[in-house]
C-alpha cells in the first residue's frame, strides 16, 4: 500500500479538537476529585488525552513509511491504554473486586500494546476483536456496576460501548465510505469514538461525584 497516497481532508480532524477537550475536561475532573480518587480519575484523564493526540497526531500529518509505522504502533497501543484506563474510576466502586478488575483491564491493555509495538500490521478484523473483547470484558462485573451505577449509569456506560463497537466494526468493514475524499469510514469510526468517550466521560464523572 502507498502510505504517503492522499487522505481524507478531515482525517484525524476529530480527534484533533478532542485531544484539546480532553486536556481541559481531564484537567477540571482531576481538580473536582476528592483526594482518594484523584489518582483514577487522573489515570483515565492522562490515557484519554493521551489516546486522542496520538490518533491525531498519527492521522494528521503525512508521515514517511518508516516514522507511520512508528505511528500506527503507539495509535494502536493508546487505544488499549484508554480501555485499561477507563476501566480504572471504576474499581473505586468496587472494593471487592478492584484487584480482579484491574487485573484483567491493565493485564489486557498490556498484552495488547505488546501485540500492537511487535505486529504493527495485524488484521484490522483481529484488532477490531482485540479492542471489543478487552472493553466488553467488563460484564463480568455486571452485578455489583449495576447496584452502583444505577440505570443512568449503566446507560452511559452502555451507549459508549455500543458506540466504540460499531465504530470497530465500521472500521474493519471500511464501510460506509460517504466521501473518500472529505469524511470517509475512517473519519466516522472517529466520529463515534469520540461520542464514546464523551459517554464515558460523563459517568467517570458520576463516580467522582459519588465518591466525594
Amino acid at each position: 500500500m502507498d502510505v504517503t497516497m492522499a487522505k481524507p481532508r478531515l482525517r484525524g480532524v476529530s480527534h484533533e479538537l478532542a485531544f484539546f477537550a480532553a486536556l481541559g475536561a481531564g484537567a477540571v475532573l482531576v481538580a473536582l476529585a476528592p483526594h482518594r480518587t484523584a489518582v483514577a480519575a487522573a489515570v483515565y484523564a492522562l490515557s484519554l488525552a493521551i489516546m486522542q493526540g496520538t490518533s491525531a497526531l498519527y492521522h494528521r500529518p503525512n508521515w514517511s513509511p518508516g516514522p507511520r509505522r512508528w505511528m500506527r504502533r503507539a495509535d494502536h497501543a493508546a487505544i488499549f491504554l484508554l480501555i485499561a484506563g477507563t476501566y480504572t474510576p471504576f474499581t473505586l466502586l468496587l472494593p471487592a473486586h478492584r484487584a480482579a478488575m484491574l487485573a484483567l483491564a491493565w493485564g489486557g491493555a498490556a498484552a495488547g500494546i505488546l501485540q500492537s509495538l511487535f505486529w504493527v500490521y495485524a488484521p484490522r478484523a483481529l484488532m477490531a476483536a482485540l479492542y471489543i473483547a478487552l472493553g466488553w470484558a467488563i460484564v463480568v462485573f455486571w452485578p455489583p456496576l449495576h447496584a452502583a451505577l444505577g440505570a443512568g449509569g449503566l446507560f452511559f456506560l452502555v451507549l459508549g460501548g455500543v458506540l466504540y463497537s460499531i465504530g470497530a466494526i465500521i472500521y474493519t468493514a471500511r464501510h460506509p465510505d460517504p466521501s473518500p475524499a472529505v469524511f470517509g469510514y475512517h473519519e466516522i469510526f472517529h466520529v463515534l469514538v469520540v461520542a464514546a468517550a464523551v459517554c464515558h466521560f460523563a459517568v467517570v464523572v458520576g463516580v467522582v461525584r459519588a465518591l466525594r
